[in-house]
């Protein structure tokens, strides 16, 4: 048996048509979601992945601005800029590429993003969201992992969920997502006792470790469906996940690395860019038409007030 591809290239497209449509939408009202990416310093797979993002906006019709500072640029002036993202109206999204240099803090940063504007839901607000269901959006990866399993009607309903890995980026939000969808969810780590076993366990395994070819045959049960979400280079330097290519063999579904979920990742930022700008509108026109009626309300009573005054001084004097 070999597993069907899961394939994110024709995914993606898919997906980028839709948020297309929808911008255009929203152009017609008057509304061109935007895009902030910031990146510090000079790491060359960060730029590599920033580059891709602006492309990806320009496909899809946003307005997009890109910051590139310096290393040295201080933690100050970083979260300034920020500060001035927050307030811009052009700006619907903002995404400061990680890592950034070491004498400034991330989770400083990560915590001076606006969390309407948070795209890649790594605030605190969007976190706790997450958690318990309400979310507006997610983290792209795991996002783009759940259209994935709905393209292939895979439905996590009931299934032995494993993942593995915890990040806060990847491992985590994964988890939470395939559990607010009914799968009995496990998160496997460096300390998990016996991995291979509660691998073989798994209905859907998603590896999500960053070593490459580290998920092995003997570790997976037959016809599962296996999401690879990393990337990776071998010892001939070539792309590679974290799941070894004899898996394909085994599984019922997988996907290849590349053209699996790494396709989904940045359309899915796309879609959440749009879905934000969206939202805040909605919040906006329910925060000012909640204010009309304060003003309002803060209108009738200084009418109110201003005829009992009238009345009292009409009133004949008491002797």
């Amino acid at each position: 048996m070999s597993a069907v591809r899961m394939d994110g290239k024709a995914l993606s497209a898919k997906v980028r048509g839709s948020i297309l449509a929808e911008t255009e939408e929203l152009k017609k009202k008057g509304v061109t979601p935007g895009l902030a990416v910031i990146i510090v310093g000079n790491d060359p797979a960060s730029e590599i992945y920033v580059r891709n993002k602006e492309r990806a906006c320009e496909q899809c019709g946003f307005y997009s601005e890109k910051y590139a500072l310096p290393e040295e640029t201080s933690q100050e002036e970083l979260l300034g800029l920020i500060a001035q993202l927050n307030e811009s109206p052009q700006i619907s999204g903002i995404l400061c590429q990680m890592p950034v240099p070491k004498h400034i803090s991330e989770q400083a940063v990560i915590d001076a993003i606006d969390p309407r504007k948070d795209v890649d839901a790594f605030h605190p607000v969007n976190v706790g969201k997450i958690m318990v269901g309400n979310f507006d959006f997610v983290p792209c990866t795991p996002a783009g992992v759940m259209e994935l399993l709905d393209e292939y009607q895979i439905d996590p309903k009931g299934k032995e969920c494993v993942v593995v890995g915890r990040s806060n980026i990847v491992g985590k939000p994964m988890a939470m997502l395939l559990l607010h969808r009914h799968g009995t969810v496990t998160i496997c780590h460096s300390r998990t006792q016996d991995l291979a076993e509660v691998c073989r366990r798994a209905d859907i395994l998603v590896a999500a470790v960053g070593k490459a070819g580290f998920i092995t045959p003997d570790m997976v049960k037959e016809g599962a469906v296996v999401i690879d979400v990393g990337i990776n280079r071998n010892a001939e330097g070539k792309v590679c996940g974290d799941v070894a290519p004899e898996v394909m063999d085994k599984a019922s579904y997988m996907t290849p690395v590349p053209g699996g979920a790494g396709p989904m990742t940045i359309t899915m930022l796309r879609g959440q860019c749009a879905e934000t700008k969206t939202t805040f509108l909605d919040r906006s026109r329910a925060y000012h038409t909640d204010r009309l009626r304060q003003l309002e309300d803060i209108r009738l009573d200084h009418i109110r007030f201003a005829l009992e005054a009238l009345r009292a001084a009409a009133r004949p004097a008491r002797r």
